[in-house]
């Protein structure tokens, strides 16, 4: 019989991670008129100081090409070595063609395998899952995953629950094979039944046929949002460890998606992770940029020297819908500084 497989199976990795913010710094001050509060109140309930948005004219094609060209450099590699681009983003605003096409016909990666997902909050976790599954199964060699989003175009500046969290930016990495398992397995899932959570305010054909006159934008019910991501979410992140085969006090590095200081703070106590554990907070500078938060935090990680290459490091993304996922991976040793 004529074997089917396309090749051996193998193992994956992350061979390098890059990422670009909006330009504009928005510090708290600049959002309390319209919400009726203080630069204090946003501190202390989210932890953050600014966020990061892009100008008018930064489209979320440029922050994902950026973004990509910062990851290929740090994996030493070119788009023409690219088999498959996978693009996380929920605030492309154009229905088809993907945008996923687009870059990878402009990053030199044609006629590499090309589409979006749409995860929100755990769409990076979720890429990363995908481009492992790919690598392992021989499907591609080298896979580029884009985290990236413009959540500025869907803030509503009077909404006090999660407009003024939202940041701008894009975060990627390179994924490709490896000799032995740099990359755990993905734990992921979701809970439609809390759907309303977080939630758009109302859909594009109501703006269309004039039902609903005002732009769609974001909301959240915050009390719930943040019992389910502080309680359950280190659950789902126990369980990526335990599938990785090790213990919390063998993790060396915990990214979680950057949602709320608070809820970072809660993860790590229910977690048990070890005090010396190098903890990702680049919710205090860059906001919640959704799908690109982890790949930014990641960046900043490296770019500030808090982290090496052949550290163990543990992923979780979590957000609407309610979407979850997580993995444990080896942080590459990236081929130049972001």
């Amino acid at each position: 019989m004529t074997a089917l497989a396309a090749s051996a199976p193998t193992y994956s990795q992350i061979l390098g991670v890059g990422g670009v913010r909006g330009e504009l710094v928005i510090p708290n001050d600049d959002l309390v008129g319209p919400i009726d509060s203080s630069d204090e109140w946003i501190r202390q309930r989210t932890g953050m100081i600014t966020r990061h948005r892009a100008k008018p004219e930064t489209t979320l094609k440029d922050l994902c090409l950026g973004a990509a060209d910062a990851a290929f450099d740090a994996a030493g590699v070119t788009g023409a070595q690219i088999d498959a681009v996978i693009l996380s983003s929920v605030t492309h605003m154009a229905q088809t063609p993907a945008l996923a096409t687009t870059l990878a016909y402009e990053l030199g990666a044609t006629p590499a395998a090309a589409f979006d997902i749409s995860a929100a909050c755990a769409g990076y976790c979720y890429a990363v899952g995908l481009a492992d599954s790919l690598v392992r199964s021989g499907q591609a060699e080298k896979v580029l995953v884009i985290g990236a989003e413009r959540m500025s175009d869907f803030v509503d500046p009077t909404d006090r629950s999660i407009s003024f969290l939202l940041g701008d930016g894009a975060g990627a990495a390179v994924i490709g094979a490896s000799d032995t398992p740099k990359i755990g397995p993905t734990v992921w899932g979701s809970d439609g039944s809390q759907a309303g959570a977080i939630y758009q305010t109302h859909t594009w054909q109501t703006f269309k046929d004039g039902t609903d006159t005002s732009w769609p934008t974001l909301r959240q019910e915050g009390p719930t949002v943040f019992k389910w991501a502080a309680f359950e979410i280190p659950r789902v992140a126990a369980r990526a460890i335990e599938a990785a085969g090790l213990s919390p006090q063998d993790i060396d590095v915990f990214i979680p998606h950057q949602a709320n200081m608070r809820i970072i703070d809660q993860m790590i106590k229910h977690l048990g992770l070890r005090d010396d554990c190098v903890v990702a907070r680049d919710i205090a500078e860059t906001g919640n940029t959704s799908a690109a938060s982890i790949p930014l935090a990641t960046e900043r990680l490296y770019r500030e020297g808090q982290v090496h290459g052949g550290q163990i490091a543990l992923q979780i993304g979590f957000g609407a819908g309610l979407a979850f996922a997580a993995q444990v991976a080896i942080l590459p040793e990236q081929k130049t500084a972001n």
